[in-house]
C-alpha cells in the first residue's frame, strides 16, 4: 500500500470535469484507489463518489493505492493532479 497527500489547485475544486479526469486515470489500474478527504474515504474510481467528497480549491486529499501496480498508479494519478486534472 502506498499513499500521498496532494493539494487541489483547481479554482473550482473537484467538480465534474476534474473528477472525471481523476477517475478515468484511476480506472486504468488494477490496484484499488481511494481518496480520503476529512473523515471520508471513498473509491476514487467512481465519479459520483469523488464528487460527493466536496473537495474545494486548496483542500488536501490523500490518495491511497493498493495492489500489484500501486506505485505506478499513485505516480501517474499524482502527476495528473499536480498538472491540474486537465484544467490548467
Amino acid at each position: 500500500m502506498v499513499s500521498r497527500t496532494f493539494t487541489i489547485r483547481n479554482q473550482a475544486g473537484l467538480h465534474l470535469k476534474p473528477s472525471a479526469a481523476l477517475c478515468t486515470e484511476a480506472i486504468k489500474y488494477k490496484s484499488s484507489v481511494t481518496l480520503t478527504f476529512g473523515n471520508t474515504t471513498t473509491n476514487a474510481k467512481s465519479v459520483l463518489n469523488v464528487l460527493s467528497a466536496c473537495v474545494k480549491c486548496e483542500d488536501a486529499i490523500t490518495l491511497t493505492c493498493e495492489g500489484e501496480d500501486e506505485k505506478e498508479a499513485l505516480e501517474n494519478i499524482g502527476r495528473l493532479i499536480e498538472a491540474g486534472l486537465g484544467e490548467q
